[in-house]
């Protein structure tokens, strides 16, 4: 019989390997929610370097205009047969909504009327009668369309909306919902003017018709839903929110896009005291937030939100804000701040003292502040892991604009938002970096602060921990029983 104390050096070596994998999982509270978020954004920034990379070398043996680097555009648009291959987009997704499938798989549906005469009974051949059906789609234009919309659009699971090869503009009364669904890509098409609505039937899937209240007049309600990738839109001029994505919900990308002419832009948890909220993540990439944007880029209540490589090109009253202790991770944006002296600060805590949000996990790595823009970060590590913020060369900030040249809708012409200057000594709150890094070829030192990415972790991580956890009590009581092997019942029963 081996000695107790053998046992116990088991028992102690196997817990010390399994623990953090068993916290990691205890901490998941809703459905595609994933257990290491750092891990996710470490993704981010080994996807970004290896595009970067690539872009380099075939630009200076080939001139290949292509690649821009943006890893979502470069995975689908160097195939000059996209158009024949489109499901490819789904492949394409990157960050906390990476997996997204969409209508992968499924057929495509050609949406040729742009009509929305009854929501409760949608004529076929319309966006609403396509975005209701229980079938995975791949929705596309038949040619260029304005769909003004009577009352919201609600969608059913596995949808793609692909907007590319034509000119879609969506608008009208309550607009795009995503309620208690999964795995929708809406790519390529514009969102504007979106107004309340409701108090009557809507279809939500070809056998059912409920009644709705009145909607807030989002331009894109996410609510309770998880995988949902929002690619090159363009969003302006809603009543209330451009994407909000509230109650549960995660596994969210919003990239590519082009933000403009709007209030309150983007809200990412319910309210303060709603729990479930905790395991939102969101990723938030390569987006323009231009003319006449006021606060909300976004706006986080608890959850994980990664802003990654954005173009903040101002803002009226703060353009990152939260409360209930959310976690932002900030990196390789650039935040350019309004003329306003009274408006410089990039952050805002929403309604909270300083003495709840001085623990709160805000982090700056690799941002460039513009015109007086400044990030109050917050939480552990702050003076050894934050200090990277103010040592990004200003000639770096091109690499943004190499980045979300395309955001928004393709094709779709660029406002001048006028006045600042991105060159000089000047365009950077503060600089100390050295001088040369901009000519010598880095494209990464604006990206990330370069730290060594961690493997994520496996999906079948709880099931190995319970499975060990098993073995280690059948040999145990193996061996307190002198060699008897007991039933297997009697172990696994009380």
């Amino acid at each position: 019989m081996l000695p107790n104390t053998c046992i116990l050096l088991i028992c102690l070596l196997f817990f010390s390997f399994a623990f953090p994998l068993i916290n990691a999982a205890s901490n998941r509270t809703l459905l595609h929610q994933h257990p290491d978020p750092d891990a996710v954004a470490q993704d981010i920034q080994r996807g970004l370097n290896v595009s970067l990379s690539r872009r380099q070398a075939l630009f200076l043996t080939q001139n290949d205009q292509c690649l821009t680097g943006n890893p979502v555009d470069d995975c689908w648009r160097c195939d000059p047969n996209w158009i024949n291959n489109r499901q490819r987009l789904a492949d394409c997704s990157i960050g906390f909504g990476r997996g997204t499938l969409g209508g992968r798989g499924g057929r495509f549906y050609v949406v040729t009327d742009s009509s929305d005469h009854d929501p409760a009974n949608p004529t076929p051949g319309t966006l609403r009668h396509a975005v209701i059906q229980d079938e995975p789609l791949w929705i596309i234009f038949s040619t260029n369309m304005i769909i003004k919309l009577k009352h919201e659009l609600i969608f059913n699971s596995y949808k793609t909306v692909d907007g590319r090869g034509a000119n879609v503009y969506i608008t009208g009364n309550g607009c795009l919902t995503l309620q208690y669904v999964s795995h929708v890509i809406i790519h390529n098409i514009h969102i504007h003017h979106c107004k309340p609505s409701g108090n009557t039937n809507i279809a939500s899937s070809p056998t059912h018709v409920g009644w709705r209240g009145k909607s807030d007049g989002d331009g894109i309600s996410i609510f309770g839903s998880q995988k949902i990738w929002i690619d090159h839109c363009s969003l302006s001029y809603c009543t209330d929110g451009l994407i909000d994505a509230i109650m549960g919900s995660t596994g969210i990308t919003i990239s590519n896009s082009y933000f403009s002419h709007h209030n309150e832009v983007m809200l990412l948890g319910h309210s303060d005291d709603y729990l479930p909220d905790s395991g939102m993540q969101v990723t938030i990439a390569f987006n323009h937030f231009g003319e006449a944007l006021v606060q909300r880029m976004p706006r986080c209540r608890r959850g994980y939100i990664h802003v990654v490589n954005n173009d903040f090109a101002g803002w009226e009253m703060y353009a990152i804000g939260g409360s209930a202790n959310p976690t932002i991770n900030s990196q390789g944006n650039r935040y350019i701040a309004p003329a306003n002296p009274s408006a410089k600060e990039v952050t805002k805590r929403v309604e909270t003292d300083e003495r709840e949000w001085t623990d709160w996990n805000w982090r700056t790595d690799g941002d460039m502040m513009v015109n007086g823009a400044y990030f109050v970060p917050s939480g552990p590590g702050l003076s050894a892991q934050y200090l990277k913020a103010s040592s990004v060369e200003p000639k770096s900030a091109g690499l943004i604009d190499q980045l979300t040249m395309n955001s928004g809708v393709f094709g779709d012409p660029r406002e001048e938002t006028g006045g600042v200057s991105y060159g000089g000594s000047g365009s950077s709150s503060t600089n100390t970096g050295n001088s040369g890094s901009g000519d010598n070829g880095d494209f990464f030192g604006m990206i990330f602060g370069g730290t060594a990415a961690a493997a994520p972790l496996s999906s079948t991580s709880g099931a190995s921990v319970y499975f060990s956890l098993l073995i280690v009590l059948i040999l145990y009581t193996i061996i307190t029983n002198h060699g008897a092997l007991l039933p297997l019942h009697s172990l696994l029963l009380p």
